[in-house]
């Protein structure tokens, strides 16, 4: 019988090369290519809600990991042009106001350039899965296909961390382990403050706990 590891990596090559025939352009093959070593992006949008299907981004922030270093000289920070008004409360949400997001770029002029930005680079970030949604819908009508990249998602990763130093019993009762972000922050003594907009990005949030976690699991 075929080990577990085995058949996800035959998932991951058929995956891959559904993608790769899917493909639009052959100019963007190398986001299928292996990442640089030791490099990753850690990567978050703010958007107009939380409806994948009818909401839209309106800004990014992702900022490049090597390492055990965050570059924040290698730092994406785009707005991006809505078709939909922003509402008093998104407002108020983001501080973004009408004219800030009417400046920004056009759903495909930020797709290339996230993707110029992003490369290969496995992806880290906090709610990663909802991120990426949004993301794909920028840039699949460019490629074809949504984000090839790896995806490493943080609170798992501060889940198992928490779970291992659980006793034997409270593994077993299956005792539960506080993922909010802000409480992710402090157990980490990440400079995360009660105001997000004072606070660093949650880019460079995610990707500094990403950093920890990493180095608390000796890798």
């Amino acid at each position: 019988m075929a080990s577990s590891g085995l058949i996800d990596r035959w998932r991951a090559a058929l995956t891959r090369a559904w993608r790769l025939r899917q493909l639009k352009d052959p100019a963007f093959r190398p986001l299928f290519d292996a990442p640089p070593p030791d490099e990753w992006v850690a990567i978050d949008c703010q958007t107009t809600g939380l409806d994948v299907r009818r909401d839209e981004i309106i800004a990014i922030d992702a900022v490049r990991i090597r390492g055990r270093r965050l570059l924040t000289s290698e730092r994406l920070e785009l707005l991006v042009r809505p078709e939909q008004a922003l509402s008093p409360e998104l407002i108020r949400v983001h501080r973004l106001r009408e004219q800030d997001v009417a400046a920004g770029l056009a759903p495909a002029e930020a797709a290339r350039r996230v993707l110029a930005f992003i490369g290969a680079r496995p992806l880290v970030g906090y709610y990663l899965e909802f991120d990426v949604a949004m993301l794909d819908r920028l840039v699949r009508p460019l490629i074809g296909v949504g984000l090839p990249q790896p995806r490493i998602e943080v609170s798992a990763l501060y889940y198992r961390h928490k779970f291992r130093q659980l006793p034997p019993h409270a593994q077993q009762d299956n005792v539960g382990i506080d993922l909010r972000f802000a409480s992710m922050m402090a157990d980490l003594a990440l400079p995360w403050g009660g105001d997000a907009q004072a606070a660093p990005s949650e880019a460079v949030m995610a990707g500094l706990a990403f950093i920890k976690l990493r180095a608390l699991a000796g890798e």
